[in-house]
């Protein structure tokens, strides 16, 4: 399972689904869960970590290279008082560098490596609809970097509304990858500093799309079991292909219990409100 990593929000109680209300227990994922090592399989992959306006240690997350300077992350891993990101695209394991103060979370002026200096540093944007009390409703957010980042290949954006094809079994497979622990952190402070920090990768399948009350149109709920692997803490924010394809579906979201077992959330990128906003950065399918 991915991991995604951020300190753990408190359990989401109310989701609002157009005109349904619901009782739904979610909170941000984080890392790679039964998974397998993924090298050199998707370099255009990378790890996160947001920075408040101060420089201060705030979240870790995964997310994707959509082209040289847009990384494409969850909404809630550029949430505020996130700024900035420092961010890595090595595989791993990223070792630890110098000068962070784990206790204030403040970065030395000659700080060097994870976690506080990347491979290159962006701006942090969130959706403009994101809402941190219904984070997985609009859970879309990018980095904008400062310096490019040559790959060659980079994630693609699906076509308006094309998942509404798929259907839930294991026909309907998605490649999911990012970095983060193998299992859930008992805490928050504590998985930024001793998760492997390795770019990880599973193959969960299509359990639900389209589901009024639950998925809504915004999301998909995927397999997260030792077969087919699945995402956690740590791995918020990181890309769920298409097949095999590098057709970025969705973005690592939510899971629905603190061992990222059964189910993992993913929010959909191919509706109109997160295909429009993206084409401001100069993304387009």
């Amino acid at each position: 399972m991915l991991e995604a990593s951020r300190s753990r929000r408190p359990l989401v109680t109310a989701l609002v689904l157009v005109a349904l209300l619901v009782v739904l227990a979610a909170a941000p994922a984080t890392a790679i869960t039964n998974g397998r090592l993924d090298g050199n399989g998707h370099p255009h992959v990378g790890l996160m970590i947001a920075k408040s306006a101060n420089g201060n240690v705030l979240w870790r997350c995964s997310g994707t290279l959509m082209s040289p300077t847009v990384f494409m992350t969850a909404g809630h891993c550029t949430e505020a008082p996130a700024a900035r990101a420092e961010v890595w695209f090595a595989a791993g394991p990223i070792p630890l560098g110098t000068g962070f103060n784990p206790q204030t979370r403040a970065c030395a002026a000659n700080a060097t490596g994870y976690p506080c200096v990347g491979e290159v540093s962006g701006v942090a944007h969130v959706h403009p609809a994101y809402n941190p009390n219904l984070f997985f409703y609009r859970d879309l957010g990018v980095v904008v970097l400062n310096t490019p980042v040559e790959r060659s290949t980079y994630g693609r954006l699906p076509a308006l509304n094309s998942l509404d094809r798929l259907k839930p079994g294991k026909r309907s497979s998605f490649t999911a990858v990012g970095y983060g622990l193998q299992r859930s952190s008992p805490s928050p402070l504590a998985f930024l500093t001793k998760a492997e920090r390795t770019r990880m990768v599973s193959n969960p399948h299509l359990l639900q799309i389209n589901t009024p009350g639950f998925t809504g149109d915004f999301s998909l709920l995927l397999s997260n079991n030792a077969k087919t692997g699945g995402t956690c803490f740590g791995d918020s924010g990181g890309p769920n292909f298409l097949g095999s394809s590098n057709v970025v579906a969705g973005v690592t979201s939510f899971g629905l219990n603190p061992t990222c077992a059964g189910t993992g959330g993913v929010f959909r990128v191919d509706r109109s409100w997160s295909l429009n906003w993206l084409a401001t950065f100069g993304i387009t399918p």
